[in-house]
């Protein structure tokens, strides 16, 4: 799973609250610092100009200009005056570059290459700045891209074959993927089982980002995250290209409809199905160690081997990237179809992950 961030970050402010910092700064260095420097020697006291030049130093610094004359200063810069202003102006320009650098956030560009609409769910993290929307209609071909804060942390994922449910009240519900708001913003909640999850920190430990395709939690749609632009970090895409819906085993299915008409549209985690430690990882199986895949993650894992399929799947499903934006696409483009098979057991579930029609 992504790893917490450790660092602080300028999030909260904008572009727009920086810059007039970065102007105002500007201002008082060529207001006090290079005005007084450059002002002619003869628009000084003529007095004290004829002093000068008598002493033969038309370069000594005058210790009396009125101020009415000058009101922005009462006295010329010495030497030792232009030294301290000097640094102290490059330290506050520093500040306010560093300032602009970390307001820039990172981007989401969602898209949706299904033949059907798709309603994205955004969940944030705890202790993290939320991002609004936090869920929304995406109809087949279209996309939308949204900013996050440069240390966010949470998870996005698609809901499927959603509407306003008459018999309850007209909520708004979906079959998979449901966040409990009864709307299409999900206000804080998270996907209901089975789903599959784009999860990031961004920021986290080194600068880095950390992100994966989770099917930890079940699967429900394909779904594919690409780095665009990224530093450094291994900036690969990762993701889950198969529709596993069709050859999902009897045991973890999850079905819409009735009768003749009835068809898979989501795929549970053994965990879920069964409720058992030693495919959830707790109890006694809470360690790396005890917890080792079983033939249900394993059909997730050979199906896509770069996704989380369950909860010590770290080595080969955890990704890092620095400075990057990030495409997060459903039913990603060239996927394929597991062969259905409504009978299957665990003695053939791996034998389908070489079956592709």
């Amino acid at each position: 799973m992504p790893k917490p961030s450790q660092y602080l970050s300028f999030s909260d402010f904008s572009l727009p609250q920086c810059l007039p910092i970065f102007l105002f700064f500007s201002r008082c260095f060529f207001t006090v610092s290079t005005f007084p420097f450059f002002i002619p020697l003869d628009l000084k006291n003529p007095i004290e100009n004829e002093n000068e030049k008598q002493k033969g130093n038309i370069f000594e610094t005058s210790k009396s200009i009125k101020h009415s004359q000058f009101p922005l200063t009462s006295h010329y810069s010495s030497p030792m005056d232009r030294l301290l202003i000097t640094p102290i102006f490059l330290f506050l320009l520093l500040i306010t570059f560093s300032l602009l650098s970390e307001v820039q956030s990172t981007t989401f560009k969602i898209v949706n290459k299904c033949r059907h609409t798709v309603w994205p769910g955004v969940l944030t993290g705890a202790d993290r700045a939320p991002v609004n929307p936090t869920g929304f209609t995406l109809k087949s071909g279209k996309s939308k891209t949204l900013k996050m804060p440069r240390s966010w942390s949470g998870r996005v994922w698609g809901r499927t074959l959603c509407s306003n449910d008459p018999s309850n009240g007209g909520k708004f519900t979906c079959v998979t993927g449901d966040c409990g708001s009864g709307k299409v913003e999900c206000a804080g909640g998270g996907a209901i089982p089975p789903a599959t999850l784009a999860e990031f920190t961004l920021n986290g430990d080194q600068g880095l980002d950390f992100y994966d395709v989770s099917l930890v939690d079940g699967y429900n749609l394909p779904m594919l995250i690409v780095a665009k632009g990224g530093t450094r970090g291994g900036c690969s895409a990762t993701g889950c290209l198969v529709d596993l819906n069709g050859a999902c085993p009897r045991d973890l299915r999850v079905a819409s409809g009735k009768g003749s008409h009835s068809e898979s549209v989501g795929c549970k985690s053994a965990c879920l199905a069964f409720n058992d430690p030693i495919y959830c990882c707790s109890e006694a199986h809470n360690t790396p160690d005890t917890c080792q895949p079983s033939i249900y993650s394993l059909f997730f894992k050979h199906a896509c081997p770069r996704s989380y399929s369950y909860a010590y799947d770290d080595k080969t499903s955890t990704f890092t990237c620095a400075s990057a934006d990030y495409l997060i696409i459903f039913c990603p483009l060239p996927y394929t179809r597991f062969k259905s098979c409504s009978k299957c057991t665990p003695k053939v579930v791996l034998a389908l992950c070489t079956k592709r029609v």
